[in-house]
């Protein structure tokens, strides 16, 4: 009998690398979305008739029991970096990934892996990443043997960091600077989608949480700069105080979409590097890819002459 894996979230940047994974293991496939149609370009990643787009919202009980009945693996990579409405991290981060967790027990799934964030932790001043945190513990209280998967940032073709700072570095005279010293480990996103092949396939991973980073760890000036070279562009850095930044903060937040929020700024202060002692990509017998291999190629559109009007 075919296999079905139910990918909360399966439509986004990270859940198009997991599905074209899974077609090509031979999985029947549900992804389940809040936007079915937009998910209907997945359907050339499988056969005709295996990859199927439902519509499934994580804080709707109803469609999260329908959307993993008869699984055998559920994925939930279902995020969000800003709350379209307050209590959005609450409801979607926390307790949504308890429901699909608590849901997919009581079905009989096989195995859950559920995808986090370095830095979650209840007790953080962050909303994003005390919901995180929340939201593990509602995975493992609701079954116990599932995996979580804790990135930094990721890095891949269709991202929203190195895209978005090449886009600002076109743009404008300087590059603007917050939080220099704080660290990243960017982690290709082929990666991360390969890490949960190995947590829905492996007998070691049942109760474990693994953190995924890349090869090098890098402060966010030094990733700014490495963009300005990778690029061609020559712009100063400015470092931006710190009362600017959060003044920057709140006016962003009122403008459609949210492109910047407080919340943001207080994730930009810490540290999203792999902790000592963790379990990582290596545990999972994955080499991680360095930024040098991706970055750079698809960053050339964004280069004098790279195929966009100056």
């Amino acid at each position: 009998m075919q296999q079905i894996a139910t990918v909360f979230g399966g439509a986004g940047f990270i859940g198009r690398y997991v599905v074209q994974r899974l077609a090509r293991q031979g999985w029947q496939i549900r992804v389940a979305t809040h936007d079915p149609a937009g998910a209907r370009t997945l359907q050339t990643s499988g056969r005709v008739g295996q990859i199927v787009a439902l519509r499934a919202d994580v804080t709707d009980e109803a469609a999260v029991a329908r959307a993993v009945e008869g699984a055998t693996l559920v994925v939930n990579l279902v995020g969000i970096l800003a709350e379209k409405r307050p209590g959005g991290f609450q409801a979607i981060q926390a307790e949504g990934a308890g429901r699909v967790a608590r849901l997919s027990r009581a079905a009989g799934v096989a195995r859950l892996v559920h995808l986090s964030a370095i830095g979650a932790d209840p007790g953080s001043e962050s909303l994003y990443a005390k919901s995180k945190g929340e939201g593990e513990a509602a995975v493992f209280a609701g079954f116990p043997s599932a995996t979580i998967l804790r990135p930094s940032v990721l890095f891949g073709a269709e991202d929203k960091f190195f895209n978005m700072f090449a886009g600002l570095a076109r743009l404008l005279p300087v590059m603007p600077v917050l939080c220099g010293d704080t660290r990243f480990q960017p982690v290709w996103v082929g990666d991360v989608a390969d890490a949960v092949m190995a947590a829905a396939s492996r007998d070691d991973v049942a109760g474990r949480i693994y953190e995924l980073g890349g090869p090098r760890a890098m402060s966010f000036r030094d990733i700014l700069r490495y963009i300005l070279e990778v690029t061609g562009r020559k712009r100063p850095l400015f470092e931006v105080p710190m009362k600017l930044a959060q003044f920057q903060a709140r006016m962003a937040e009122k403008l459609p979409g949210k492109p910047f929020t407080q919340d943001q700024l207080l994730l930009l202060q810490r540290d999203n590097v792999v902790s000592e002692g963790a379990l990582t990509l290596e545990s999972l017998g994955i080499v991680p890819r360095p930024i040098e291999a991706e970055v750079p190629g698809y960053l050339a559109r964004f280069r004098l002459g790279g195929g966009r009007r100056e």
